[in-house]
């Protein structure tokens, strides 16, 4: 057992769930890692952060204590992907200044580009990012390729 995702509209339910948790670990001789563990509430569409649950008379911390990251996904307190935007654009921008800063010929500053193409791309397939930060990162795209290129400002690519 790897990962477990505990979802229920009551907080005893929960609780409960994780005490027979607790018994079945204990019978397997293994024990919780809460390095690894979060939780998280949420009531009336807000995080509540004064819910705890404990395994093993340990309290698992919650997610706005310390963000957890499944699946190549960040989740923290704020459970919006505003901030993951901006890191996109950041991702974006140190990478084409670290190609740019590298003594390579235009066309193959291009080809390095490539490789940068997929670290970019999971964030947007993973978050919800508005398509002005997208466009943001399109026109750095295309205003470094057209520098490598050697091709003017106006013209059609």
């Amino acid at each position: 057992m790897d990962d477990t995702t505990i979802i229920y509209s009551k907080e005893y339910e929960p609780r409960r769930m994780l005490e027979r948790f607790d018994v079945l670990i204990a019978w397997c001789r293994m024990k919780f890692k809460l390095k690894k563990s979060r939780s998280l509430s949420v009531r009336k569409d807000k995080i509540d952060a004064t819910t705890t649950f404990t395994v093993a008379n340990h309290q698992i911390p919650t997610v706005s204590q310390e963000p957890v990251r499944s699946l190549g996904r960040w989740y923290n307190s704020s459970m919006k992907d505003t901030k993951r935007g901006l890191e996109t654009v950041d991702l974006a921008t140190e990478g084409l200044l670290a190609i740019n800063r590298c003594s390579l010929q235009g066309k193959l500053k291009v080809k390095v580009w490539y490789t940068l193409i997929p670290k970019l791309l999971w964030p947007l397939l993973v978050y919800e990012i508005c398509s002005n930060t997208v466009e943001a990162i399109e026109a750095k795209i295309n205003k470094f390729t057209r520098r490598w290129l050697g091709l003017l400002r106006v013209s059609q690519m």
